[in-house]
């Protein structure tokens, strides 16, 4: 296996904000699509590039709630899209593709975590269908609108060193661990990223993937306070105890910076943290920071493609 997962000393770091990326950055002309783009992480990532001059579709599964958090904010439209239903996606794709516009950045920011074990679709594990295979579909699904000159960005986590793929059993039919799970669904869109992006360079197309750091965002709620109180993340009275926490606007920055940063041009099929390329990890045990070498590697990205096909009956650049 070979990577290019190496640092290219961006200037950025660990404390920088979306709006810091973005400073004298026109987006003017730029069309972007943020899966979950009204909360947490995905919101922060709405009003930076709003406020860059993107105009962004915000993809929710509850509309409503998007437009009370997005009212705020000019030059966004709300769209439906439920990553768990593969019709869902489906029309959302139909629907963008009628109306005639190129893609110029697409953030699949939506997501959940440690989630009670759920059946989705046709009884898929639901982190794994939802973080990934609805990603997967509509990637391949909106590829016409897309093709010409696009970042893909897929918001991976640290939480990829929990577990590579599953291969015997990525539905987790043989029991289920939450925790273990969200680390399957997060290698996977790493190596998304990376076969994305070696089919997708040819006609433009580049693809990253990234960890946005720790942050405290509806991401947790499935999570009981105890929990995060004993994982060290917030005191006994329920305040943020951990130091290495980010604000949302921080930890917008990294996904921000993937999709719009001139220092990626030519480059792609990276994994990505603290707006930087990051190192890859082959430590035992995982440190928890880069990226492990299983969710790099591009023949296990290739095996996720193909399964991912086969699971969805979707694939853009299927050989007819």
């Amino acid at each position: 296996m070979t990577s290019k997962q190496s640092p290219i000393h961006s200037g950025y770091g660990a404390v920088t904000t979306a709006a810091e990326v973005l400073e004298g950055c026109d987006l003017s002309n730029t069309t972007a699509i943020v899966t979950g783009g009204h909360s947490g992480l995905g919101l922060e990532t709405t009003r930076a590039l709003t406020k860059a001059g993107a105009r962004v579709v915000v993809a929710a599964r509850d509309v409503d709630d998007a437009r009370a958090k997005t009212s705020g904010i000019s030059n966004v439209e709300i769209e439906r899209l439920d990553l768990s239903d593969l019709t869902s996606v489906r029309d959302f794709a139909q629907r963008f593709l009628a109306s005639d516009r190129h893609v110029d950045i697409l953030i699949g920011s939506a997501g959940i975590m440690a989630c009670p074990e759920t059946r989705v679709g046709a009884g898929w594990e639901s982190q794994f269908a939802i973080n990934h295979l609805g990603h997967y579909a509509l990637v391949n699904l909106l590829w016409p609108a897309l093709k010409g000159r696009a970042r893909v960005v897929v918001v991976s986590s640290a939480g990829h060193h929990q577990s590579g793929i599953r291969w015997n059993d990525v539905q987790f039919t043989q029991g289920y661990d939450k925790w273990l799970a969200y680390g399957q669904s997060k290698t996977a869109n790493a190596l998304f990223a990376v076969h994305l992006d070696r089919l997708g360079q040819h006609e433009g197309v580049r693809a990253f993937s990234l960890h946005p750091g720790k942050i405290l965002t509806p991401l947790q709620r499935h999570l009981a306070q105890d929990e995060m109180i004993a994982a060290g993340w917030l005191d006994v009275n329920g305040h943020l105890a951990d130091p290495t926490f980010k604000t949302t606007q921080q930890g917008a920055a990294t996904q921000v910076w993937a999709a719009t940063a001139p220092q990626l041009n030519g480059m792609g099929g990276l994994y990505c943290e603290d707006c930087e390329i990051a190192s890859l990890d082959a430590n035992e045990p995982p440190s928890f920071a880069g990226v492990r070498p299983y969710a790099a590697d591009p023949d296990q990205a290739e095996r996720l493609w193909a399964l991912s096909a086969q699971l969805t009956g979707i694939d853009a650049f299927e050989r007819k």
